[in-house]
């Protein structure tokens, strides 16, 4: 009888797991999986900045210190270029921008790499990483504009699963290339970005794709059209900011945490990390489905938030055994699936098509900034006063964060 129950019970349960994945990816337009596919091959070529300190060291022959300023001066390009990238992207469009970053930022990866003085290559990294990154607010532009309120969050979910796929692929033969020729990534880095510039003009340009504007909409001129006067969303990107902050300790401290308290081994270790890509890709869109549209985004931000400080300070509160790796992956995991696309969400409802480029100049932005200054900070901590006291710190600030959120939640309700 069991075995009958089952029988039925399995196909009945496949049918409507299948029919659950067709629900999360239906109705979105095509340009935006057209913009999908865009970003994959362009973040499939992402492999010269994994390997950027290896490369100066070992083959260049720089300092450590040389090589961290090199990658110092990526993150503050990027900076730069989520600014300038957000106030080009009103005044001239997101399709011209994307189109002039993917080629302008493939022809840079391929002269940094035939440039052997070091003063040269810090300049060139700065401009690369302005140009690269300027893409970003133009991309961000670009979803909101394909995509309808209803299905936005979906939206921007299915770009970040084609990023985290375009990284998992980029870092695994960029690690196999390497081991070849140097030189080689910095040439498909460069070609993957013009092969994602001549995608994005044949299948998307304004002649060829209707729902691509001709031109960019005129410039409103109220006050209130300028995203640095809106002081809930200025309060929404210092929190970002708090967040990024501790959410970059999960690929920077914690996987030298894992090696050297837990005691896995590099291939463990990369394992752990790989679920999370894994998980993301395969739950989020139908988690993302289900959840759109029920409750405020602040509402998800904030529980992801929690779960992302209590994904730190786990660490503190449980022994250090092997499997807490794990324990902490899946926490940190759900926490993600939970923030980030309603965060993008919320931005992006504080919004008008006349300044998005500027209020996502200001999300990169914050993205860049955590991305600085977590990875130095959280190691500096780690060195001097031990991990227990940087979970802490994290997990602390996870949760201030939180709080902040929350506040907001109460702030901007309509």
């Amino acid at each position: 009888m069991r075995q009958e129950q089952i029988q039925i019970f399995l196909p009945v349960f496949v049918k409507r797991l299948a029919n659950s994945y067709k629900k999360a990816y239906s109705g979105l337009s095509p340009a935006t999986w057209w913009l999908s596919l865009v970003m994959l091959i362009n973040r499939s070529g992402t492999m010269v900045l994994p390997f950027m300190t290896i490369y100066l060291t070992e083959k260049k022959h720089f300092t450590i210190g040389m090589a961290g300023f090199v990658l110092s001066l990526f993150g503050a390009g990027a900076i730069c270029g989520g600014l300038i990238g957000g106030r080009l992207t009103d005044k001239l469009g997101f399709y011209p921008i994307q189109l002039f970053t993917l080629i302008g930022g493939g022809i840079l990866f391929v002269v940094l790499g035939q440039i052997d003085n070091y003063t040269s290559i810090c300049i060139f990294t700065f401009i690369l990483s302005l140009v690269n990154e300027s893409f970003r607010p133009a991309n961000a532009a670009a979803i909101a504009h394909y995509s309808k309120e209803e299905n936005r969050t979906r939206s921007y979910s299915l770009n970040r699963l084609s990023i985290n796929l375009g990284w998992a692929a980029g870092g695994t033969i960029g690690g196999i290339v390497a081991s070849y020729s140097y030189h080689l990534l910095f040439w498909i880095d460069g070609l993957t970005n013009i092969s994602a510039a001549l995608l994005l003009l044949a299948v998307l340009s304004p002649t060829r794709n209707e729902a691509t504007p001709k031109k960019q909409e005129k410039q409103l001129t109220e006050p209130s059209g300028s995203p640095y006067k809106d002081k809930v969303y200025l309060a929404f990107i210092a929190l970002t900011v708090m967040y990024g902050y501790c959410f970059f300790q999960l690929f920077t401290t914690v996987p030298v945490f894992f090696r050297r308290h837990l005691q896995l081994s590099t291939f463990n270790i990369g394992l752990v990390m790989a679920a999370n890509g894994i998980l993301i890709a395969l739950f989020e869109m139908v988690l993302i489905h289900n959840l759109e549209g029920k409750r405020q985004n602040l509402y998800y931000i904030t529980i992801g938030t929690t779960l992302v400080a209590l994904s730190y300070l786990v660490f503190n509160f449980l022994p250090g055994f092997g499997s807490l790796a794990i324990i902490s992956m899946l926490i940190v995991t759900i926490g993600e699936i939970l923030s980030m696309p309603f965060m993008n969400s919320f931005w992006i409802s504080r919004t008008k098509p006349n300044n998005r480029g500027q209020y996502a100049g200001l999300y990169t932005i914050a993205w860049s900034t955590a991305q600085v200054l977590g990875p130095g900070t959280g190691g500096q901590i780690a060195e001097k006063f031990g991990f227990t006291a940087l979970w802490w710190v994290v997990g602390s600030m996870s949760i201030a964060a939180a709080i902040g959120f929350k506040w907001l939640q109460k702030v901007a309700a309509p």
